[in-house]
């Protein structure tokens, strides 16, 4: 009698995509990250010093586990696995530990890494602030699953600008045509509001440091995607702020998030503030003017 048992199904069939999940204390995160990746052909979590129970956390789950010790250089993080751990799998994904994939994703993922192209995927995600997920608003996109060889994360020699040892804004830059995928991905910090802030405190002074070199060096602007030409063509203007918070408040209808959506679009326009307050600062001045 003929049975299905022996027929590979969607389960049984893992995704071939290594999946890395840069840490510094996450043993809050990390676990509910994990508990979605069984279908993955590879999970490696890459640390970078934690002092709480990431390690114990990841190594539970199976993970390969690698300790990156940055020098203020280039490679930072994601740039040096690429270069010094090369995945063995066809497909690279950088997941961060408070980014949830569903099984609706993880389908879609298989099915269109057996046909695709492309040489990247972009993802979009589905943002939870204050404990209400926002359906409204700016939506996040990013460029974190690409061919592994296609290329790595653009190059920016930073100096020592921040503590920030893991490309965070930098995108990768890769040999080959990039498609999107519709199932989102869900990002839920589970750290608090505080943790938000400082984070993103420290975004803005390097988003600061990055736009002077931007600005000093025209060669580094060849790889910008057309969203980042946008960005930072107009980063230093007063206008950005106000316009950001009307476009993602109101156009994009954040205020049918409520009270969560007012915030999220309010500490987003004044993330923008901080960049161009840095930006004075660092130029002695005033901002450049676009």
């Amino acid at each position: 009698m003929n049975t299905d048992s022996n027929l590979p199904t969607m389960d049984k069939v893992k995704v071939p995509v290594t999946v890395v999940i840069p840490v510094r204390n996450e043993e809050i995160n990390l676990p509910r990250c994990l508990d979605r990746l069984g279908r993955f052909e590879q999970v490696v979590v890459v640390d970078s010093g934690s002092t709480d129970r990431t390690r114990e956390i990841a190594l539970s789950y199976g993970c390969e586990f690698v300790e990156f010790r940055w020098d203020g250089r280039f490679p930072k993080k994601r740039n040096w696995l690429l270069i010094n751990h090369a995945p063995v799998t066809p497909w690279v994904f950088f997941l961060d530990a408070d980014e949830h994939v569903p099984e609706a994703f993880v389908d879609e993922l298989a099915r269109t890494l057996a046909s695709t192209k492309h040489a990247g995927l972009e993802v979009v995600y589905t943002n939870h602030f204050l404990g209400k997920m926002l359906r409204y608003g700016v939506p996040q996109i990013k460029l974190p699953i690409f061919r592994v060889g296609a290329g790595l994360y653009e190059r920016i020699d930073e100096e020592k600008w921040s503590r920030l040892d893991m490309e965070v804004h930098e995108h990768p830059v890769l040999d080959g045509s990039v498609g999107r995928l519709t199932t989102r991905v869900d990002h839920q910090d589970f750290k608090g509001l505080d943790a938000y802030k400082a984070r993103h405190t420290e975004y803005a002074a390097w988003e600061a440091r990055r736009t002077l070199r931007l600005l000093e060096t025209p060669d580094s602007r060849v790889h910008l995607t057309a969203i980042q030409k946008r960005k930072y063509a107009s980063i230093g203007a007063w206008w950005l702020a106000p316009t950001y918070f009307l476009y993602s408040y109101l156009r994009k209808f954040g205020i049918l998030d409520g009270y969560a959506g007012l915030v999220f679009a309010l500490m987003k326009a004044k993330y923008f503030s901080q960049i161009r307050r840095n930006l004075i600062a660092l130029r002695g001045s005033s901002a450049p003017r676009k």
